[in-house]
């Protein structure tokens, strides 16, 4: 626009503040197409499209000449004269009162906003009193912004079909736009949503310049980082500029996002198209703008291997009964003063109306029906339906500013207004408020913006043999369905995929972060291109792209892929694991070999060895020695509170009972040395009563410690997950800690006080002297528990209570083996040496 629209608009505003007329400076006669009418529609078209302006070097005023000629222009044109013949026909929309219409052409900016000044002012030029009562147009959204802020001075009402700019909703600025098209705001949240449908998460771009490419390229971007889609690239395609061009071309090849929107207009995509074909850019999913994806002429630039598979939204098929008649059925003399018509039908049919050597000569009567061109194709209508709800929509305004009712506008509640009354502004303020149904069943009104409801076709192209295009509708975008339901596909449709593609192509910076991860993002690049962490040890996550990770229960841990939390494996001692029944079978060995010895003692009781060695202590002995071995039994097993209790309380006491036993017996030893000297009566004191009396003393303090024990803090069952992280320990607790030190202090005193006894009476005259025996017991007694204390406070898990029954078994077989051996030996392998002379040492060593 430049200069010329700054100079346009100032002249504007300042004869509309002085005298209410507009004068157009500049060309005039740009229209084309005309029928008179009590009430008038003004319509602008590029019906030419190309733009070659002539300066003449500053000698003469500048001029500019159209080169080339826009077949769907043309057909938006007609579409609005069907539409005001169609409206004039019906009796029951503006009864008595006739449409007619304006319409013009231009190309280029300049030409097109003067097109509407001369729309404005009339043919004449007098004035813009009542010539038009609303313009419609333009295609272009950059132009309807030029235009609008002209009419919105003016309070005429603009209606565009093809406008989409989602920036013409802003009515401070332009105040009097409406449009049948839905705005680019509804087109992008779409093409965002089918981004997501189809996870396409790292997309780029290319686009045209111009308002309707930059903004909606601008808005893409936008809303395409709400929903966590990332923009790789985003490059200006210029008609002129190579250099731009071999960058767009190496982006493409080095890119990795696999998906390309090319937001375009129609003339723009043609031409990029058409440079692109040579360069041989294969596995890219193309996404196209409602401008362009519907052309199916662009097939014939040959594109076949690019659009094969592509996709975009368009605008709803439609169907308007006798309109391909209408355009098919046009012939030169319907319009005899257009030089347009004549211009067009040339191209059509290869002819010229003038006579030439390099043509054949037009008759005008050739059949339309014959031609293939953007005009001829009738099968559906989409754009042309937006011209028609925009013919439609005035009408309907029209037709409700002039409803009377008992003297006022029912609408409104004004004064009524005839048809030589009716002004722009008045068809304006009953624009708002239309509300209709047209005959193929469209649905036209309005929202606070000046913005009609948005469906869209989802279109796939599929590329024939022969090279054609077949455009398949695979589904639709409706903005008045709720959220989640907007976008549909078909069922059983069939989806071609660019690129060569079998199947939907994966577009992403980086694959989604699997369970058993967490998703960082990194900020030195895009929110998509994000990097993925293994969680820690003890934590998951359960879900694709989680943020951070979950730390698992005191009970659970982590499996394998740290994407679930699995209940921790117990342990304890078991009877069914190797080193639980190895214990097992020697604590029944032990229990085994106390018996038989009990057996062998108790056959032979009447013999010297046993009755010397105090055979009632032997046999308790004995006994104590078999509930050692049998209490080890009580800590395999699960941990229960009944177990709990009882295995320490039934260690403590059995091996109380047997050492105050071998007490007892080492005390026998030294009173009976004792009582052997002169004038000695010890023996009195020491006898079968007081040994029994002792060994029940010493074993019912351990019975009142144990007690005591029970009763303030018992040892009870617990799960001890603080050694390993990884599984439960299923063990004993202690309860009261002085109370287990207490009982096994206990012990050792005793052990202690039996060990030096023993080690006193070692090296008395006897040829068996026992103290010799239980003086080695002890020996080894006291090393297994002296040892057990640092083995048992440095072992995990189960190995702590393997490592009590090891000494509760070893102290156990060495008192068993060193005491009561010995003299089974003699009893069973040397008969003669139980005799009490050989006890007493008065029968001779035997010599070797």
């Amino acid at each position: 626009m430049g200069w010329i629209t700054v100079i346009f608009f100032t002249l504007l505003t300042r004869t509309k503040s002085e005298n209410q007329t507009c004068k157009v400076i500049g060309r005039t006669g740009f229209m084309e197409f005309s029928k008179e009418g009590d009430l008038m529609i003004g319509g602008v078209f590029s019906m030419t499209s190309t733009r070659k302006l002539v300066d003449n070097g500053y000698q003469k005023f500048p001029y500019s000449y159209c080169i080339k000629w826009n077949d769907r222009e043309l057909r938006f044109a007609r579409t609005m004269i069907f539409t005001v013949r169609e409206i004039n026909r019906d009796a029951t929309l503006l009864p008595g009162v006739s449409l007619g219409y304006r319409v013009y052409n231009g190309c280029g900016s300049e030409n097109l906003i003067l097109a509407a000044v001369e729309a404005v002012n009339g043919e004449d030029s007098r004035g813009c009193s009542d010539k038009i009562q609303a313009l419609l147009g333009h295609s272009s959204s950059g132009v309807s912004t030029a235009i609008n802020r002209m009419l919105s001075s003016l309070s005429i009402p603009q209606v565009s079909h093809l406008s989409t700019c989602a920036c013409l909703s802003d009515k401070r600025q332009y105040p009097t736009f409406f449009r049948t098209v839905p705005s680019d705001r509804f087109q992008i949240t779409g093409l965002v949503q089918l981004m997501k449908y189809f996870d396409w998460r790292w997309v780029g771009i290319i686009y045209s310049p111009g308002l309707y490419s930059e903004e909606g390229t601008a808005d893409f971007v936008k809303y395409a980082k709400k929903e966590g889609i990332c923009v790789e690239y985003r490059l200006p395609y210029s008609l002129t500029s190579t250099k731009k061009f071999h960058v767009i071309t190496a982006m493409l090849r080095e890119s990795s996002s696999k998906v390309i929107l090319m937001f375009m207009s129609f003339y723009y995509a043609k031409s990029f198209l058409a440079k692109i074909e040579a360069y041989n850019i294969t596995g890219k999913q193309w996404v196209g703008s409602e401008s362009w994806i519907t052309q199916a002429d662009l097939a014939s630039v040959g594109t076949k291997h690019i659009l094969h598979g592509a996709m975009g939204f368009a605008l709803p098929q439609a169907s308007i009964p006798g309109l391909g008649d209408f355009l098919l059925s046009l012939k030169p003399s319907d319009e005899p003063q257009s030089d347009i018509i004549k211009a067009f039908w040339e191209k059509f049919f290869d002819c010229s109306f003038s006579p030439s050597n390099t043509s054949t000569l037009c008759t005008g009567t050739e059949d339309l029906r014959t031609v293939s061109s953007d005009y001829t194709d009738v099968a559906f209508f989409r754009e042309e339906n937006n011209v028609y709800k925009a013919v439609y929509l005035v009408a309907y305004a029209l037709h409700a500013l002039l409803k009377c009712e008992n003297g006022s506008n029912p609408t409104t509640g004004k004064p009524c207004v005839t048809k030589n009354e009716v002004q722009p502004k008045l068809v304006l303020e009953h624009i708002k408020y239309v509300n209709f149904t047209t005959a193929n069943g469209a649905k036209v009104f309005f929202d606070e913006n000046g913005d009609s409801i948005a469906q869209y076709d989802l279109v796939n192209w599929q590329m024939k043999d022969d090279g054609s295009a077949e455009i398949v509708n695979i589904g639709q975008y409706d903005t008045s369905f709720p959220e989640g339901e907007k976008l549909k596909l078909k069922k059983d449709t069939k989806i071609v995929w660019g690129g060569n593609y079998n199947e939907m192509p994966r577009s992403v910076c980086r694959e989604p972060c699997p369970p058993g991860t967490r998703k960082a993002i990194n900020k030195n690049k895009p929110v998509c291109c994000f990097d993925c962490f293994e969680c820690p040890e003890g934590t998951i996550s359960n879900q694709t792209n989680s943020p951070d990770c979950m730390i698992c229960p005191p009970e659970f841990w982590p499996n394998e892929k740290r994407d679930r939390c699995l209940p921790k494996p117990t342990e304890y001692l078991s009877y069914k694991e190797i080193m639980g029944a190895l214990l097992t079978g020697f604590g029944l060995t032990g229990v085994f070999l106390s018996l038989l010895i009990s057996i062998i003692f108790l056959t032979h009781k009447e013999t010297p060895i046993v009755r010397a060695n105090n055979s009632e202590l032997s046999f308790l002995l004995l006994l104590s020695l078999k509930l050692c071995f049998l209490c080890s039994l009580t800590f395999i097993g699960r941990p229960s509170e009944w177990s709990c209790m009882l295995r320490h309380t039934a260690f403590g006491i059995t091996f109380v009972l047997c050492i105050s036993c071998v007490l007892g017996k080492t005390i026998v030893v030294l009173m009976a040395f004792r009582a052997t000297l002169p004038g000695s009566n010890v023996m009195k004191w020491f006898g079968p009563a007081q040994q029994r009396l002792s060994v029940l003393t010493f074993t019912l303090i351990q019975v009142v410690i144990c007690i005591l024990w029970l009763t303030i803090n018992p040892p009870f069952p617990r799960m001890n997950m603080k050694y390993y992280k990884e599984k439960i320990i299923l063990e004993c607790a202690l309860g009261s800690a002085v109370g287990f030190w207490a009982v096994l202090g206990y012990i050792g005193l005793l052990a202690v006080l039996c060990f030096i006894l023993a080690f006193l009476a070692r090296k008395l005259p006897d040829s068996f002297n026992e103290a010799k025996l239980i003086t080695f017991s002890m020996l080894i007694f006291c090393a297994v528990w002296i040892a057990f204390i640092p083995a048992y406070v440095s072992s995990p898990g189960k190995f702590t209570v393997a490592v009590e029954i090891f000494a509760i078994l070893a102290s156990s077989f060495g008192l068993l083996v060193c005491i009561f051996v010995p003299k089974c030996y003699i009893i069973i392998f040397r008969p003669e040496q139980n005799s009490k002379k050989h006890l007493m040492g008065k029968i001779p060593p035997r010599t070797l």
